[in-house]
């Protein structure tokens, strides 16, 4: 064939494949190639949505059919994103017309330019030992997981400072930095997404740097408190990052925003939006009202599927909202689980240090096989989910919708369902009380939900019997005490959770390793 007739065909398989990229697969807990893999896709947003206490199902699609496929999750992504900048943080911009820098072994920098506007800023490097390039981690604000564990483990770290990008202590008429320079000090996007905005065109810039010292294709990002919250929408916004770690982010971070009101002692909703811009202008109309709100943060933890997660959270400090975060995480691991990539999320706030954004050795080795599999590529270690016993939420009580078993191909339009969590009650003889078992289940591990309800008569105590399946094993348990880890676990209630008038119920739960889908439990008065 000739040149001449050559060139064409070559045009024709490049769009081929363009077109069908959606329906590529890709390995499991990769990051895309570019920063919003489902901008393509058309979303339409109604000017209203019903009002729910209950988490939004994350699967069912805004014109009320339920995603069917893995290759359906693309533009449902997209969905969610869009609702979230209309609600929660505004708009995310798509990169600029001009985005030009340099990255040296020490130093990155970006020049940015976009309607006549322009704007810079810099970050550190710090390169690990060894020959490069290497993959990187962002340190929002300079400091989030340790950052010590990160080089050693064979990362550079890269110190960003989002102040330069997005300044705090800034009305929201006059907001300051580097991204208002460009799209307006009165632009209703709040800081934390125009902090992802900036990370976004650092990643630009070391994409154009092609493997200087760095590698593109292997970033993480972390952050702590404040920068936590920036860490998580960092992972959220931009697909080229492949491991997210944000850490005790607290209000407008991770934590679910409809159980912020009733989690006693944590940053009520308001607060955080008048502490500073941090959500956009738009969250005003939701804080005191988020069951208005058509998503929530569990669908964020989603929109990182299927990349790699590594929540870290404090149980100790009320304020951080460390409950409410379990349930955006257990609700989030939904969507990690029916993209079949359970094992890409870790949660942990089963924690002894109380000190805010205290380097704890517990979070040392997940940290280390975190980035060994998504960053280095040479890991396999499946995630975990430990949850402190005082800031476990309860996944059931907020949600009315089970988590469907995704097809690899092209999925079909079904009609919505409501569809409620999977349960296994027993009632024993007598039927002095049930118990009701739950599964949440990933690649490796679980967390079981057991709901005990006490029949026509009170009782002043308990006694669950779980039956677990062979190879599972029981490793944290809370609001009951346990007697075994394997076979038949015997739980009992609490001091706090053993009266229950009829009809009345309680909950516990455990987390394990193996395979729990099939335990069933039995419940005895006493």
């Amino acid at each position: 064939m000739s040149g001449s007739r050559l060139r064409p065909a070559l045009a024709l398989l490049a769009a081929t494949l363009i077109a069908v990229a959606g329906l590529i697969a890709v390995a499991p807990g990769a990051a895309a190639a570019v920063e919003d893999d489902g901008a393509d896709c058309p979303v339409s947003l109604p000017g209203s949505f019903p009002s729910t206490a209950k988490l939004p199902d994350p699967f069912k699609k805004i014109d009320g059919t339920r995603v069917t496929s893995k290759t359906d999750w693309r533009c449902r992504r997209q969905e969610i994103k869009k609702l979230a900048e209309r609600t929660i943080h505004g708009p995310k911009p798509v990169k600029p017309a001009s985005v030009t820098g340099s990255v040296s072994a020490t130093n990155i920098t970006v020049n940015v330019s976009e309607n006549g506007r322009s704007a810079g800023f810099s970050a550190g490097v710090q390169l690990p030992s060894g020959t490069g390039p290497f993959p990187a981690v962002f340190a929002v604000g300079g400091f989030g997981a340790d950052t010590a564990t990160i080089r050693a483990s064979g990362a550079a770290v890269i110190s960003y400072d989002p102040l330069a990008v997005g300044k705090e202590g800034t009305p929201r008429n006059n907001k300051q930095g580097a991204f208002y320079s460009i799209y307006g000090a009165s632009s209703g996007t709040g800081l934390l997404a125009a902090w992802a905005w900036g990370v976004s065109r650092i990643i630009d810039v070391i994409e154009q740097a092609g493997g200087q010292f760095l590698k593109a294709d292997a970033l993480g990002v972390t952050g702590c408190s404040r920068y936590g919250k920036g860490a998580f929408a960092v992972g959220v916004l931009d697909q080229r990052i492949a491991l997210t770690m944000p850490i005790e982010s607290g209000t407008a971070g991770v934590p679910i925003l409809r159980g912020i009101p009733g989690e006693s002692g944590s940053q009520g909703l308001g607060n955080a939006y008048g502490e500073q811009p941090w959500f956009g202008d738009a969250f005003s109309a939701y804080t005191g009202n988020p069951a208005g709100l058509p998503v929530d943060t569990h669908e964020l933890v989603g929109m990182v599927a299927p990349r790699g997660l590594f929540i870290m959270e404090n149980p100790h400090i009320d304020w951080l909202g460390a409950r409410s975060g379990s349930v955006a995480a257990l609700a989030g691991a939904e969507v990690y689980k029916a993209l079949g990539v359970g094992a890409n999320i870790t949660y942990w706030s089963d924690v002894q240090d109380g000190t805010h954004c205290a380097s704890r050795p517990e979070w040392r080795t997940p940290l280390q096989q975190n980035i060994q599999k998504f960053l280095l590529r040479t890991g396999s270690a499946a995630g975990t989910i430990r949850i402190a016993a005082k800031k476990a939420g309860n996944l059931a009580e907020w949600r009315d919708w089970s988590t469907p078993t995704l097809t690899d191909g092209p999925g079909t339009t079904t009609p919505t369902t409501t569809p409620t969590a999977p349960t296994t009650p027993t009632t024993p003889a007598g039927g002095a009380c049930t118990a009701a078992v739950s599964v949440n289940q990933w690649t490796g591990g679980f967390v079981t939900t057991i709901r005990v309800t006490a029949g026509a008569a009170p009782i002043t105590g308990w006694t669950v019997t779980a039956n677990l399946p062979a190879g599972a094993v029981v490793t944290s348990v809370w609001n009951a005490g346990r007697s075994g880890d394997t076979g038949a676990v015997r739980f009992t209630n609490t001091g706090f959770n053993g009266s229950l008038s009829a009809g009345q119920s309680t909950e516990f739960g455990y987390q394990g390793t193996g395979t729990a889908t099939g335990t069933t439990a039995a419940c005895a008065p006493g």
